[in-house]
């Protein structure tokens, strides 16, 4: 091996071998700082400052009432629910605004309950009405059977769309309905309207300082 080969191959080879010791080595020690001889005063580390978070007080004029918005969900009220929750948070900062379901009254609910049943049962016996009606006793089915048979999709179609009609007028209840700390402050269900936004801060307002009062009492 001639001595170019010899550079070539142990150049390499050194460089491995200074690069493996380099890393494996402890890293050399932090020089320390440079102080003027005549400077007696012992170091003295500084510190960076502690940081402040602003601090949470509990507070503002609505703090400590709760209102309570019952709202006819499948009457597309959730809308009008939420453009005044977010207006009484405005106007009364620390109020509690509580989004509810206004439910209709028990038979509406349980009427509801019933239509797709019959929903069901009415497309079920359009599809197979030949093999039911004999089994409830039918020699042969009925005349109006026989009418929608014709129209069998058409039929489907109107059943279902009118069950679905009739159960969103059995679930809704119309109810927009006001209260603070309890106490109804706006019934939509006695005065079949909406209450304005300055009328319910008007409500809403009333009602808390008469709550003061009565608190003071």
């Amino acid at each position: 091996m001639d001595r170019t080969q010899l550079l070539l191959v142990g150049l390499p080879l050194f460089l491995f071998c200074s690069d493996i010791i380099q890393l494996f080595a402890p890293p050399p020690p932090k020089p320390a700082p440079h102080r003027h001889p005549s400077d007696s005063r012992p170091l003295i580390q500084q510190q960076p400052p502690p940081l402040e978070f602003p601090i949470q007080k509990d507070g503002g004029i609505g703090y400590g009432n709760t209102v309570s918005i019952d709202f006819c969900s499948s009457c597309s009220y959730r809308g009008t629910a939420v453009t005044m929750k977010n207006m009484l948070e405005s106007q009364f900062p620390g109020m509690h605004v509580v989004l509810a379901n206004y439910p209709p009254p028990l038979p509406k609910r349980l009427l509801s309950k019933v239509v797709p049943i019959v929903q069901f049962g009415a497309i079920g016996i359009i599809v197979a009405g030949e093999q039911i009606f004999p089994r409830l006793g039918f020699a042969a089915p009925p005349q109006w059977y026989y009418s929608m048979r014709a129209n069998r999709f058409g039929s489907m179609a109107s059943i279902w769309l009118l069950g679905n009609f009739l159960q969103s007028f059995l679930q809704s209840s119309g109810a927009f309905e006001v209260y603070c700390n309890g106490e109804l402050v706006f019934s939509k269900l006695k005065e079949s309207r909406f209450p304005g936004e300055i009328e319910l801060k008007d409500l809403v307002g009333r009602r808390i300082a008469n709550s003061r009062v009565m608190g003071a009492l």
